[in-house]
This record gives C-alpha cells, structure tokens and sequence, in this order.
C-alpha cells in the first residue's frame, strides 16, 4: 500500500509496505555509532610500509581465501599478540631500509613465533633487522625479471616448491639483500638480485624481492598460497558464505530485536548491505530510498521497481532534492558539499526514524577502501576524501551504525551479492559516489547544470554499454565543470560548457588507469554530446591515472 509520511521537513516521502510494519509510537532519540566486536576468525596482517600495493597485497590474501587486515608499520609487539594473527606480511616501500628515518617493524615481532613474508622491502628489512645486509648492486631491477630458483629450491623450498626453475617476476628495486642472516636459505636469485627470495623455515620467516601480488609475476598467486597455506597454516575459510554467516552473525548481535533503516541509493554496496541485513532480522528493516535531486538519470524509478520486486519489505522513498539543493546554494568547495550532503542524509535518517517509532539503527554501505581512504582504520593515514559514508557523518548523529561490508574490497561485496541472489544490473553496476552528481559538478550546483551533466551523463554510460565495455570498466562517467568556453555552431558564437569524460579500470579504487577507449567510441561520445546535451560545446576525455589523480573529480 502507498501511505503518506509527512516529515519535518520540505522533502516528501512515500512507503511500499511489504512483509512486517513499523510501530507508530515515536521517541527521540540518543544513539551514538559504536564498534561491534568481530567474529572470531584466522587473520594474516598486511604490515603497510608506504607501498602503493599493501591494499593489493591485501586483496590477493584474501583471494586466497584467508582474512587479512592492513595494520601500519608503527604497530607493536604487544598490539601484534593481541590480534593473535595466523601470519604478517610486510609490504613494499618507497624508501631504501639504509636511508635515515626508514620505517621499521618492531623488533619484538620477530619473537612472537607468528610466520613472517617479506615482500620488496619487507624482504630487505627482515634481511638487515636480523642480521644480513642490504647494499646497493650494480643495478636496479624495474618491471619483468628473469627469477632462477637455485640448489633443488624447486623441488624443497616452502614458497618455490613446485614452480619452474626459471620464471618471470615483476621487480622494483634498486636497493638488493647482498647477505642473507645467519639461518637463512637463499632460494632465488636474478641478475641483479643475489637474494631474490629467502626462508628461515625453523623460525617460518621469508622474504622475496618480487613483487608476488601483482599480475606481471607469472605465478605470483601461487607464491603467497604457498606463504599462506604451507608456511603459516592458514585454512581457506574466507569464503563468500563465511562472510555471510559472520555478517548476519554480527548484525543479530548487534540490533537484538531493535527497528533498522537502511540507506538505499541504488548503487551494489547499499544493496548488497539491505539484502544482509535483511537476511539477519527480516521484518525488523526498513530500507530508505533518499532521492537527493543528484541521482543518474531515470535512477530512481529503477532502485523503488528493482526493491519492491526483489525484496518484500518495508521501503520509504524520501523525495528532498529541493531540500539538499538549497543547503548546497553557492557552495563549491568539495569537501563541504560531501560534508553537507552526508549531515543532511542523517538528518533526514533521524526524521524518517522518529516517523517510524523506535528505529535505533542505521545500516550504510561502508567497503573497507572508503576506511582506509578517510584515514584508515587507525588513524595514521593521510585523507584522501572524506567518503559520505565514513568521515561524512556529522558528531552528533543519533542513531547508531550497522556496517556489515566495512571490511570488505567491492570484488569481495559483488561476490556476496551474487550468493544473495540480487539481480545482475545491481551487483554488477558501476560504482557511484554517495554524493552522486554533486562531486561531479566541479563548483556550485544549480538545477541547469544538474539537468545538462545527467543528460551526458546518461549518453556515456549508452554509449560505454553499445561497445561491449561496462564490465571492463570500474567506472565511467561525464564530469561538468562550471566553466564556459567558446565555440561554433551554425555559424553563430556559443558559450557554453565542456563535458569531461572519465573511464578508468581498476580492481579495487585504491589505484586506477584511464581506460584506453576507441577512438570511434569518443568520437560517436563527443557527437552525441554537443548535438543532443543543450548548453554543451566542447568534448574532453581524461588521461589522468589514480594517483596523481582521484577517480572522481571531488
């Protein structure tokens, strides 16, 4: 049934009722986010050095099967053991370990019994913290390397056993272990490696100047199972129906039998993240559909069909663009829209709350890269962003937190949503921001600039899905920047705006490439844009790579 909710504020909201009801009898409420304590199970902890690739290295552990947790460099002995990891992997680093004010591990880790893998630097490292010598060789090694195995390691060594005796690796050093500690093996080397891999297997310490985590070292993967699996004894648990049954675990735990909104904004994270709650406490959920007046085009007809058909339950679609559009009036600056819009969102959470009754929780689609990009999980990282999800929020919000993928990567949440049997245009859908089309227009928002960038907006994406690329792209989009430049049409002089196409390919959002499209495909883009987007003159196309660049453009 259609009721109305008439909320405190100008938005409207409209309600499909499905399976269970609401109590009507409203309380204030004084809630406050707070930690769940996670269900127990096998840890590796990847130790980041400064590496572009300790999320990867994080990421390719879990391919395995087997939860990893990206922990800083500064972390102690003592922090270690309280985690009571399975196994430590120690990432690269830009620095060299001879350098002044070279990150260094805890020697008290070393002690604590718990295997240890060295890559790149965690390698050098482990060689000079325990006794070896890291020096410079008569070269560096960059990019594709020819790895030999040495004295039988093919055939006996933990990491190299069962691989070929010569294969490629993906090098990036200019530093190289010149002596192995007193206790080590040396297993591999390369022309301008001596030491390309080691292993103290008595202490189940090793190390390895490749880099195994990325694609380009032929057969990387099996080299951190080996790691995984037979030096550390990991068992391959971390599985899509583990996740599963630890999330609504966990969510039980933390809602009890309390009332639970969910912020729907269409995208796979939020859908994914209703579908496991729902799983967890059923009629307890009430999804709320937010239309922020910055939605793609024909987007919220497409999240109200897609939930009432999918899910029988409670959903509240709340209109406020008018509301969200003038909180934004001359506000350019990026950090304050996606600090405005994630207060505003909460706001409204609160008033849809108290329509409701007794709605103590809020469940959001928090993914572990929108933790670490907002300051990562201890507080030691640099902010990027602040992602709406996470740093957005404003300090007194009253309803506390249900996040049941904040520790998990987008493969990782695509994964859970196929097992939950969502549909294949949600799972499989582009990441977009929580923000939506406001961190796309670059300086203030008016309605007009709204209009002309979800028109482009919505050409991209036809176009992206007639060439056969939006699953070989993470994201691809239409940036409006609120600038003019002039042009010709008809003979007659134009002012008018550029369009700026991004496309990018990515595995995890923490690094990323532009995509390199057809030169047809731009082509018919640019054609569509300027004929059929009123008030657009000129086309760009993006060829900035994350870093230097963000994916979005605020």
């Amino acid at each position: 049934m259609r009721v109305e909710h008439p909320l405190e504020s100008p938005a409207v909201a409209t309600r499909h009722t499905g399976a269970g009801s609401a109590p009507s009898e409203s309380h204030p409420l004084h809630l406050h986010p707070m930690h769940v304590h996670p269900v127990q199970h096998e840890t590796v902890l990847v130790v980041d050095f400064g590496a572009q690739y300790a999320q990867l290295i994080a990421r390719r552990v879990r391919e395995a099967h087997v939860f990893s947790e990206i922990v800083p460099h500064t972390i102690t002995a003592a922090a270690v053991k309280a985690k009571n990891p399975m196994a430590i992997v120690l990432s690269g680093g830009p620095k060299s370990v001879n350098v002044d004010g070279a990150p260094l591990l805890d020697p008290g880790i070393y002690a604590l019994g718990v295997p240890i893998l060295g890559i790149c630097y965690g390698a050098q490292l482990i060689a000079k913290q325990l006794g070896g010598e890291v020096g410079r060789h008569e070269a560096g090694e960059y990019g594709r390397t020819e790895m030999t195995t040495l004295d039988g390691a093919a055939r006996t060594s933990v990491l190299l056993k069962d691989l070929p005796e010569s294969q490629t690796v993906w090098m990036s050093h200019f530093d190289a272990i010149t002596k192995a500690p007193q206790g080590f093996r040396v297993t591999a080397s390369t022309p301008s490696a001596p030491v390309a891999a080691l292993e103290d297997r008595e202490r189940a310490i090793y190390g390895v100047q490749f880099h195994p985590e990325v694609g380009h070292t032929d057969r990387g993967q099996d080299v951190l199972k080996a790691f995984l699996y037979d030096g550390a004894h990991c068992r391959p648990t971390w599985t899509r129906v583990s996740i599963i049954e630890e999330a609504v675990e966990k969510i039980r735990a933390q809602v009890g039998t309390g009332r639970v909104l969910c912020g729907l904004s269409g995208g796979v994270d939020s859908a994914v993240a209703a579908a496991l709650v729902h799983k967890a406490i059923g009629d307890q959920l009430t999804c709320v559909f937010v239309d922020i007046g910055m939605m793609r085009e024909g987007e919220a007809e497409q999240v109200e069909e897609t939930f009432r058909r999918q899910f029988q339950i409670d959903l509240v679609h709340v209109k406020a663009a008018d509301r969200f559009l003038e909180k934004l009036d001359d506000v350019s600056d990026p950090e304050r829209k996606r600090k405005i819009i994630g207060e505003t969102f909460i706001r409204i959470f609160e008033e849809v709350a108290r329509e409701l009754g007794d709605a103590k929780f809020l469940v959001q689609g928090t993914l572990y890269p929108d933790v670490v990009e907002s300051g990562g999980t201890t507080g030691d990282s640099a902010v990027i962003k602040t992602h709406h999800n996470v740093g957005g929020l404003p300090d007194d919000m009253e309803m506390e937190l249900v996040e049941p993928l904040r520790e998990l990567f987008k493969d990782e949440v695509r994964a859970v949503g196929e097992e939950l049997g969502l549909p294949e245009e949600i799972v499989w859908r582009q990441p977009f921001p929580g923000p939506g089309l406001a961190v796309r227009i670059i300086g203030t928002i008016t309605p007009e600039r709204l209009e002309i960038l979800r028109r482009a907006d919505a050409i991209v994406l036809e176009e992206i899905k007639r060439a056969g690329l939006y699953r070989e792209l993470w994201q691809s989009f239409a940036v409006l920047p609120a600038v003019r430049s002039v042009g010709v049409m008809g003979d007659e002089r134009t002012y008018a705006y550029p369009i700026i196409i991004r496309a990018v390919t990515s595995e995890d959002a923490m690094t990323a490439d532009w995509a390199r499209l057809p030169y047809e495909l731009l082509d018919r883009m640019s054609s569509r844009l300027i004929n059929e987007v009123p008030g657009v003159n000129r086309v760009a196309y993006d060829v900035t790579s994350k870093p230097p660049g963000t994916i979005e453009w605020e």
